[in-house]
């Protein structure tokens, strides 16, 4: 997770954007959107945010260990209006990635993802998983980190189900670096964290219709 200097505001550290509707922040790695189940998991962003902007309203989450651009509403109208938006897939949303090994090109995934009970929490591809999961790639460069060859890559998930990019990316023999869950023990000692950032999030402005657009590099 990121370090925060203790000079600086949270809000400040991690703003991109903000007006009277809405806020958008950097998420930090290794840190929940929302509360765990338990109380030793109660920090979170959310949390964090209405410390300081009690207003602020949760639209939609990013996994804990993934790092990016998000979106929080500052009114009830403005939620509703922008939950909508990701509800009805009127959003885009792009993510960069480094995985294990070399790709060139792009391609898609189109393949179910849902919950396996048996290992908590990991999910895996399913073809008769009645829900679809689709993904978009296009390889970027491929390059070394410690003796080992990557790819970063740019995703485009068109669905947005738990754990898919990640189980996707697995699904086609190309692991993301540094990911606990579904890389193997080479991959995961490639990086300290999960090498999975939102680099893009679009949609419209929640009362003049705008179309928006926010971007933040990601820091592998």
């Amino acid at each position: 997770m990121q370090s925060i200097n203790p000079q600086t505001s949270f809000v400040q550290q991690i703003l991109i954007h903000r007006d009277e509707d809405f806020i958008i922040v950097n998420k930090p790695a290794g840190l929940l959107t929302v509360p765990g189940k338990s109380p030793d998991l109660a920090d979170c962003l959310i949390a964090r945010l209405k410390a300081e902007l009690p207003q602020a309203l949760l639209i939609h989450r990013l996994d804990r260990d993934t790092s990016g651009v998000m979106v929080f509403a500052l009114n009830p109208a403005a939620q509703r209006h922008i939950s909508k938006q990701f509800e009805l897939r009127q959003t885009s949303k792009q993510y960069t990635a480094l995985v294990m090994g070399e790709l060139h090109g792009g391609g898609t995934i189109d393949i179910p993802v849902r919950y396996e009970p048996t290992t908590p929490p990991l999910h895996v591809t399913d073809p008769a998983h009645p829900k679809n999961a689709l993904t978009h790639w296009q390889a970027l460069e491929t390059c070394t980190l410690n003796q080992q060859t990557v790819t970063r890559m740019q995703l485009t998930p068109i669905t947005g189900r738990s754990h898919q990019l990640r189980v996707h990316l697995l699904h086609i023999g190309h692991a993301i670096v540094g990911d606990e869950l579904y890389a193997d023990q080479l991959g995961i000692s490639l990086s300290p964290r999960l090498c999975l950032h939102a680099a893009q999030l679009g949609f419209l402005h929640p009362v003049t219709s705008e179309p928006l657009s926010f971007q933040k590099q990601a820091d592998f």
